[in-house]
This record gives C-alpha cells, sequence and structure tokens, in this order.
C-alpha cells in the first residue's frame, strides 16, 4: 500500500464480548499486512462489553482498557502503532468515538448513559470525533435504523463485516449529507483480517489519534481501503428495516 494504512475499527478478545481474538493477536497481523497502525475500538460498557457491571467505575475502565494497552504494548515493540477508540451504542445504533482518553473517561462515569447528542457534544468539546459504525447494517435483532446526522463527524460508508448494500446505503447518506467518509474492517476474529481488509490510508504517519480526528473535522485529503462494488450508492432511503432520522433534542425529522 502506498502511504500509511490505519485500521479504524476492530474489536479485542480483552473488551468486547463478541469477539475471540487477543489484542496481542491483532498486531504482528496488521504489522504484517503493511498497516502503519490500528485503532481498538471494543464496545463500551452500553454494548457488548466484556467487563462486568457490577464493579466499580475505576475498575470498569481500568478493565476496558486492557485490549487497547496490551496491544500497545506489544505495537511499541514490533513498530506498530496503536491507538485508543470506542464503540458506543445506542440500542440499535452504533457509534466510533475517537480523542478521548482514559483520564477523561475515568472523570466522566456518566457517559455510559448519555444520549447520541451528549456524546458529540462532549466529544466535539474535546477536539475529538464521532462516526456512525456501519449505520444500515440490518440483523435479527435490529428493529429500527436510527440516524442522527446532527451528532456525528462522519460515516462509516466501507465496513469489512456488512454486505454490500448496506454500506451503498451508508454511502448514499454520507454523500446526501456532504459527511466524511470512513472505512474500517469491524474485526472480531484474526482468522478474517485479510477477508475483512478496510481502513484510511494518509500520506504522512500520525503522531497521535489527534491526526485521525483533525483530518475528518478539518476534511484533509485521505484515502479509503474498501472494495470496488461499495463505491455505487444506493438510496438511504430504502430498507427492510424501518428508518427513523432524528435530530440533536430527538425529534423525528424523516421516517421510511
Amino acid at each position: 500500500m502506498k502511504g500509511f494504512a490505519y485500521e479504524t475499527h476492530l474489536h479485542t478478545k480483552e473488551g468486547s464480548a463478541c469477539s475471540s481474538c487477543p489484542a496481542s493477536t491483532y498486531v504482528p497481523l496488521f504489522k504484517n499486512l503493511g498497516y502503519a497502525g490500528i485503532i481498538v475500538t471494543d464496545h463500551f460498557f452500553n454494548g457488548n462489553c466484556t467487563v462486568p457491571h457490577w464493579l466499580c467505575w475505576e475498575e470498569k475502565v481500568n478493565q476496558f482498557f486492557l485490549g487497547y494497552e496490551k496491544a500497545k504494548k506489544l505495537g511499541d515493540e514490533i513498530g506498530l502503532q496503536v491507538f485508543f477508540g470506542w464503540e458506543s451504542t445506542n440500542r440499535f445504533d452504533d457509534y466510533l468515538v475517537y480523542g478521548l482518553d482514559k483520564t477523561w473517561l475515568l472523570g466522566h462515569p456518566q457517559v455510559v448513559d448519555w444520549s447520541p447528542s451528549q456524546i458529540f457534544e462532549a466529544t466535539d468539546a474535546e477536539g475529538g470525533c464521532v462516526v456512525h459504525a456501519h449505520p444500515f447494517r440490518e440483523q435479527f435483532f435490529i428493529t429500527e435504523i436510527k440516524l442522527y446526522p446532527e451528532c456525528i463527524h462522519a460515516v462509516e460508508v466501507s465496513n469489512g463485516a456488512n454486505e454490500i448494500d448496506f454500506d451503498r446505503r451508508a454511502l448514499s447518506y454520507a454523500q446526501a449529507f456532504d459527511f466524511p467518509m470512513t472505512s474500517g474492517s469491524d474485526l472480531h476474529h484474526g482468522q478474517y483480517v485479510a477477508m475483512q481488509k478496510r481502513g484510511v490510508v494518509f500520506e504522512k504517519k500520525w503522531e497521535s489519534i489527534q491526526d485521525y480526528c483533525q483530518a475528518i473535522r478539518e476534511r484533509k485529503p485521505y484515502s479509503l481501503i474498501t472494495t470496488e462494488e461499495r463505491y455505487f450508492p444506493l438510496s438511504y432511503k430504502t430498507s427492510s428495516v424501518p428508518i427513523t432520522m432524528y435530530g440533536r433534542n430527538n425529534e423525528i425529522l424523516f421516517q421510511g
């Protein structure tokens, strides 16, 4: 790959209950694929997280960081950059949150109950970014597709675990609202790393996660790792699951 490739969306066994891959396993896999770095985005406490709910807040945060910290330790040793983010769940919709660190989380125990609007405002104030992950994914447990265009900075338009049409709808949504676009593997199992290969490619190496956040917020150039057929949009207003678009105050803007 020409430039510096970064994986933006993956789940470790340490932090995500649905993952079978230890954090340290990912590091050499992505190093061997030629990536410059990865962002660990485990499911947060309001999603499919491994951290026991009965722990005190400090213990919960410390356990939540284990996957990232193990990956970063090995990454520092073999030359793969490792950054932190998380995937926040609002019942059926999911958001990748970047730019908030451990100190911030330790000081904000209330975040686990925040709405998409509250998460967006707090992340935005810290110079971070919120990306709507796989917004048009259809699964047996999803009864409604919820969109919050006023509460995100970008849209994930290519997801390695998604069907093509789900991504094509995400592309249409991003184009309709002029959102920056991202790509991520959404890896949960190490054996699929080559099959679900996704990410973003930058001309320069990142110094911190803020380089990614700033690129999205300031619309700096970067390219996506994806497959060609996902570049053809499919109307975001069509789906076999009901679609509801909400405003920042949860008012309904569109239903389809």
